[in-house]
């Protein structure tokens, strides 16, 4: 056996070793090179993911097994792993062969290499993967499924009951503020249902009148109406086969509410100007940011058609019920907005706290667009709180001039003198930090969660800025 071959083993033995090790411990280890590809991967794979897994998962992508959220070209695990940096208890959903998944903790970090040349030379990244199930419920990063990321327990109903629905073919009613995603989350379960290959076609109620929302949703004839020089196919037969998406459904005229209401009874339509019945068997998910219950009371929307929309309900909570969720999207935003910059962007601690203290009531789109806008004027690498708009930093102000002057979750009398006694930045930071507890109702695990610091940093923060004795045992 020649040096190389001899290598070439020693390396296999000291990776079988080390899988071995992590195996004891129920772990599955996998190493990646340069490209985010696999190099090695525990045989333990195989009986997580079935027989065989582990050897076809050999030089694929990362990204087409946990997720281009997490490791595609703006994946915030890939940028980490780049700079060198380490994640411990990031969420991954582990999609199976027919449908199944798995929720998955994953801790990433650079692999560091022996002297002695043992390890392969082109292994640069080790992974470390186990059942989410065996972790402690306090995750220390978000939750990556579906496209998106997310940490809480609001987001993880919506996507179990949306895995839930993989195998189903029903009407499905999406509602939520705007900019909350719901064309988004409508292209999800489209994405992941038996009509995956078919065409997703999307329309959205509010941006036309009637009449020419009539023809865009069941085409016309020649001559139909001034202008109707040919025939048209509309959005119900484009999309045959698929899914046609209704957004802002509840803006839609009661004339077409009628017709549509025929359309989910008996599946057939008819063109405008023409009284031939048409099939169709697209497949309808609706979605509004109006109170459809509220509409059907004063008689502007059809109660009939509310039931039959609303076979499967899903409501999106807005960002200022899930304020966990900011921070993994705002980092996730910002590292898509530094790929088309080629910038490595970064929060500093103070413009987080921002972020996270604002009510976003544009929901995902307007962070999206405050993330933009400070990227843009943002002199260097970091961006600070006098580089979002106005609107955030005011919302941020209010928020911390109210929990100076609300007395109701205040330090007992004994507290204040040592909050008198700190400097001026402490004192800030503590405004910050009060700010923080407020928004998750001073539960000190979300507050951690969201800060991105264990429940003991946390803590001892709290008490060395004298708002120890402000929370229960949270």
């Amino acid at each position: 056996m020649d040096q190389g071959s001899e290598l070439i083993t020693a390396r296999e033995v000291a990776f079988a070793a080390v899988n071995a090790a992590f195996g004891s411990l129920g772990r599955i280890c996998m190493a990646l090179d340069s490209s985010f590809c696999v190099r090695h991967v525990s045989e333990k794979f195989d009986a997580l993911a079935g027989p065989g897994a582990a050897a076809r998962l050999m030089g694929q992508p990362i990204a087409s097994l946990l997720g281009p959220e997490l490791f595609g070209p703006d994946g915030p695990l890939r940028l980490a792993l780049l700079a060198g940096e380490k994640r411990e208890g990031w969420r991954a959903l582990l999609r199976f062969g027919g449908g199944g998944s798995r929720l998955l903790s994953v801790t990433a970090a650079r692999l560091q290499h022996d002297p002695h040349g043992v390890c392969d030379p082109q292994a640069l990244y080790l992974l470390v993967l186990r059942p989410a199930e065996e972790e402690p419920v306090e995750a220390h990063g978000p939750i990556a499924g579906f496209g998106v990321l997310f940490r809480s327990q609001a987001m993880a109903r919506v996507f179990r009951l949306i895995e839930s629905l993989q195998n189903g073919e029903s009407t499905v009613l999406i509602t939520g503020d705007s900019g909350t995603g719901k064309e988004v989350m409508a292209g999800i379960i489209h994405a992941h249902s038996p009509r995956r290959n078919g065409p997703f076609v999307a329309v959205n109620a509010a941006a036309l009148p009637g009449e020419l929302l009539e023809s865009e949703l069941f085409g016309h004839v020649r001559g139909a109406f001034t202008g109707a020089t040919r025939d048209r196919v509309g959005r119900f037969e484009s999309a045959n086969d698929g899914t046609l998406f209704l957004d802002e459904v509840g803006d839609l005229p009661l004339l077409l509410q009628v017709k549509l209401l025929r359309v989910l009874q008996e599946h057939t339509y008819e063109r405008v100007g023409d009284s031939q019945p048409r099939k169709t068997n697209a497949r309808i998910i609706a979605a509004t940011h109006r109170d459809l219950r509220r509409a059907v009371e004063a008689g502007t929307f059809r109660e009939d058609l509310y039931y039959r929309l609303r076979v499967i309900p899903i409501e999106l909570p807005p960002l200022r019920a899930r304020r966990e969720d900011i921070e993994p999207i705002a980092r996730l935003l910002l590292s898509r907005v530094g790929t088309r910059t080629g910038r490595a962007l970064r929060f500093s601690p103070d413009a987080l706290r921002a972020l996270l203290s604002h009510d976003w009531p544009g929901n995902v789109r307007e962070l999206e667009n405050a993330l933009e806008y400070a990227a843009t004027v943002c002199d260097g690498q970091t961006l600070q709180p006098e580089d979002l708009p106005t609107e955030v930093l005011g919302s941020a102000s209010r928020r911390q001039e109210k929990a100076g002057a609300d007395p109701t979750p205040s330090p007992p009398p004994s507290e204040v003198p040592a909050l008198r006694g700190v400097s001026g930045a402490s004192q800030n930071e503590a405004a910050s930090l009060r700010a923080a507890l407020e928004a998750h109702r001073w539960n000190r695990a979300e507050t951690a969660q969201a800060l991105g610091l264990s429940r003991s940093t946390l803590w001892r923060k709290m008490r060395a800025l004298g708002l120890a004795r402000a929370v229960g045992s949270g």
